[in-house]
């Protein structure tokens, strides 16, 4: 019987990928196709354009820099790096080509460049090597088209279109996320839209401990300030000694340097080196060390320079003559010159008095030397001062002396012949950080170290105006502004306690003044014990201790409203724990930490229960009184960069009167022709410098006066609370950098007991000194008399109180 035959498949079917339709029937002859599709393409408003191609040349970063400089440092105040720079050159060199220059096609690209670092939230100095900036030179690749950035192009965001692999896989930085310069560790990027915020001025009050500020170390080659990223420690390497006093001389250096009085215009300094080369007879020109009331920098007199021809007189008056700087080790072979030099006091192993700079050091002929101002600062081994004299080459010494004949870090031959000494000029803030009321930002004119956060509250260029305009709404004439200050806050004196009742009293309620201006703050310093304590006094131990701030709790309990609704800030002394227990109240090192918890707890019992008793269960937030022990020195921030009290409690006056130097008196009847006139007296000069000095026939300034000023002028000079050595006042390396003015503060707090009280102006900072809080000195009939000083945080203004 004859099967059936199946039939056989064609060739073409096992090629063919889709399968039947139907398992029932056979595949068909000719199988189903698959169906080509077209491609999908983009709507032609989102195609991509087709981007021109651009020849790449080899830029050298030298031939890029001067634009660069112009674009990062003139017009937005920031620093490049050699490697940014290298960076910029290859980039603008492969995306810009040959039309770079002509085109200003490298001039728009570095101003994006340094628009985006600066939203980004970089700091002065642009680093090459950083993520930040590489995330913005490929943001920035992918914006150009034919050598120039793509108009409308945002950099801050991507695209919600990419048509490429490479650009959907790049990474771009998030430059409107992060924010600048410090502004999030004030927590405030909404706050200034918060009225309940704003009714309060406390909520922006911050009191910044010595150990907790952040250290700026000055970088003296590329002339900016950079975040020292090292741990600060107590026990530091001996090399920190050396550059605590480094950093000190490049800072008074730098400062001086950007002084109108030390800088030289090119065109004047080439045309009077071109005059005083063109005859012979030229007069010689001499400096004249003349006292100024705008600063304390030594001036030498404009001078005439007379020459005569063989057949006429010409006289020739150039432009004044600018101060110059010379370094010690520069004075070698240049015996009987005069020159004007900057260095540190210092006593030499011989105990003679030298010179001291970076290059070297020279022993000074103190003979003829006059102070300027006359008997208006002190001067004492420790400082960095200003010195005008004459070097007079000595043989004998120079082959006797340690360091040979002259050489870099030794002390050369000869001496300085010294005829004047004066301090540094000072700065004032505004010239440091500038203000609100620059006109240019970006100009070379405005602030050196705007951008620059010194206490980690942001800088003055990127807070200074929103801290302005917050103050403005928070300080109502009805809200508190003022900072009450008193010291010496004896507690184991009755007579004290009954000072501070006074004090407290003034601003409680009253029959007489129900609804009282309660204070933003209430700052109390040391020593709080007229004893060392722990150091083996009788009644003096830590059990005393303890009673004695017992003492200060149960007074602060009476007065539940007034610390309820400030903030109460304590600062120890010497005599106070625990560095009182090995110095038994000599000078401890500065700074030093606030006084332990172990004797403060009932004091922060008193003001919780002040809290509690005010303000109940249903307290507002940010209201409530608070109590803060902090480090000596300290500072109180206010409004961020707006406002800046320094808090220091060291008696300054009588360490200052017990190391200065003392000038020789000229006789009466001296006609040397030789020796230079002495400036007038200091006495009728006037120290606050936005007040006109007074006139001649004005009455003497007393001796208190004098002191304050005296005082005052030389520790705004020197930007340092402790110009001494360190044999004088100790200090800890690592933490120096917070005894230190530079910027000038809006007010510097000096409690001194050996002062007087006063309350003084100079270069735009308020230097007070409430004196012993204890007014009445122990006298009968007198006691509850207190004294301290008010700051008011609106007008930066001090003032003087005694009532009692």
């Amino acid at each position: 019987m004859a099967t059936a035959r199946r039939p056989e498949k064609p060739a073409a079917t096992a090629a063919n990928p889709i399968p039947s339709s139907s398992p029932a029937f056979g595949t068909p002859v000719h199988p189903i196709q698959p169906r080509r599709t077209a491609p999908i393409r983009a709507p032609p408003a989102l195609q991509p354009k087709g981007k021109s191609t651009v020849l790449p040349i080899l830029l050298p970063p030298a031939t890029l820099r001067p634009l660069a400089f112009r674009t990062f440092t003139k017009k937005h105040n920031l620093t490049l790096t050699a490697s940014a720079l290298q960076a910029l050159a290859t980039f603008i060199g492969k995306h810009c080509g040959s039309g770079w220059r002509e085109e200003g096609l490298a001039e728009k690209v570095l101003e994006e460049a340094a628009k985006s670092w600066k939203k980004c939230g970089g700091q002065v100095i642009v680093g090459g090597d950083t993520d930040v900036f590489k995330g913005i030179l490929r943001t920035l690749e992918g914006a150009m088209d034919g050598g120039r950035v793509a108009h409308g192009s945002s950099l801050g965001r991507q695209s919600s279109f990419v048509f490429g692999a490479e650009q959907a896989a790049a990474s771009r930085p998030a430059l409107d996320a992060t924010s600048s310069f410090g502004m999030s560790r004030l927590d405030v990027e909404d706050k200034d839209d918060d009225e309940e915020l704003l009714k309060d001025p406390r909520e922006w009050l911050r009191v910044i401990g010595a150990f907790e500020q952040p250290k700026q170390v000055y970088n003296a080659s590329q002339r900016h300030f950079e975040k020292w990223t090292a741990k600060p420690s107590l026990f530091a390497e001996p090399s920190h000694k050396t550059d605590l006093f480094r950093q000190r001389y490049h800072m008074v250096h730098q400062r001086i340097l950007r002084n109108e009085t030390f800088q030289a215009p090119a065109a004047s300094t080439a045309r009077s080196a071109a005059l005083n080369r063109t005859g012979s007879m030229a007069t010689p020109q001499t400096n004249t060390v003349t006292p100024t009331s705008q600063t304390n920098a030594v001036t030498p007199t404009p001078q005439t320079n007379t020459i005569t021809p063989t057949s006429q007189t010409n006289t020739i008056t150039p432009t004044p003559q600018t101060n110059t700087i010379t370094p010690i080790a520069n004075l070698l072979g240049r015996t009987g010159s005069t020159h004007l030099v900057l260095g540190m006091l210092v006593v030499s192993p011989t105990g003679a008095l030298s010179l001291s700079d970076l290059t070297g050091t020279i022993a000074l002929d103190m003979q003829h030397a006059r102070p300027v101002p006359e008997n208006g600062a002190y001067f004492a081994p420790g400082m960095i001062v200003l010195v005008d004299g004459s070097y007079e080459d000595d043989r004998g010494m120079a082959s006797s002396n340690l360091g040979g004949t002259g050489g870099i870090g030794g002390t050369i031959g000869g001496k300085l012949l010294v005829f004047s000494v004066g301090h540094p000029p000072c700065e004032r803030r505004t010239a440091t950080l500038g203000g609100t009321d620059e006109r240019d930002k970006s100009s070379l004119q405005g602030p050196a170290f705007g951008w620059t956060d010194f206490l980690g509250v942001g800088s003055q260029r990127a807070t200074g105006s929103r801290m302005t305009r917050i103050s403005n709404k928070a300080m109502t004439p009805t809200a508190a502004h003022q900072i009450v200050v008193a010291s010496d806050l004896h507690l184991d004196l009755p007579s004290t306690l009954s000072a501070l009742r006074t004090l407290l009293r003034a601003y409680s309620p009253s029959p007489s003044n129900p609804h009282p201006t309660y204070p933003l703050a209430v700052v109390l310093m040391g020593n709080f014990s007229s004893r060392a304590t722990l150091a083996g006094v009788p009644q003096a131990g830590s059990i005393e201790y303890k009673e004695h701030l017992d003492a200060l709790a149960s007074v602060l309990s009476d007065f539940q409203p007034l610390i309820a609704h400030t903030t109460l800030v304590l600062v120890p002394g010497d005599n106070d724990a625990w560095p009182s227990a090995f110095s038994a109240g000599a000078a401890t090192p500065l700074p030093r930490k606030p006084v332990p918890a172990l004797f403060t707890n009932r004091v922060r019992r008193a003001v919780a229960d002040a809290n509690r008793e005010v303000w109940g269960a249903g307290k507002a937030k940010g209201k409530e009184g608070e109590v803060l022990w902090t480090s000596n020195p300290s500072r109180i921030s206010v409004f961020g960069v707006k406002t800046e009290l320094l808090l220091l409690r060291d008696d300054l006056a009588g360490r200052l009167q017990r190391t200065a130097i003392r000038f020789p008196r000229p006789p009466p009847d001296n006609d040397d022709e030789e020796m230079p006139p002495a400036p007038p007296h200091h006495v009728s000069e006037a120290m606050d410098l936005d007040v006109p000095a007074p006139r001649p026939l004005d009455p003497p300034v007393d001796a208190d006066t004098q002191t304050a000023r005296a005082l005052t002028r030389t520790i705004l000079s020197q930007s340092h609370l402790s110009p001494f050595p360190l044999s004088v006042r100790p200090l800890h390396w690592d933490f120096a950098h917070a005894l230190g003015l530079y910027p000038l503060p809006s007010s510097v707090v000096l409690a001194d007991s050996e002062a007087p009280p006063f309350v003084v102006k100079y270069c735009g900072c308020t230097v007070m000194n409430p004196g012993p809080i204890d007014a009445s000195r122990g006298s009968k009939g007198r006691e509850g008399r207190a004294r301290w000083v008010e700051f008011d945080v609106r007008t930066h203004g001090g003032l003087v109180r005694c009532e009692g």
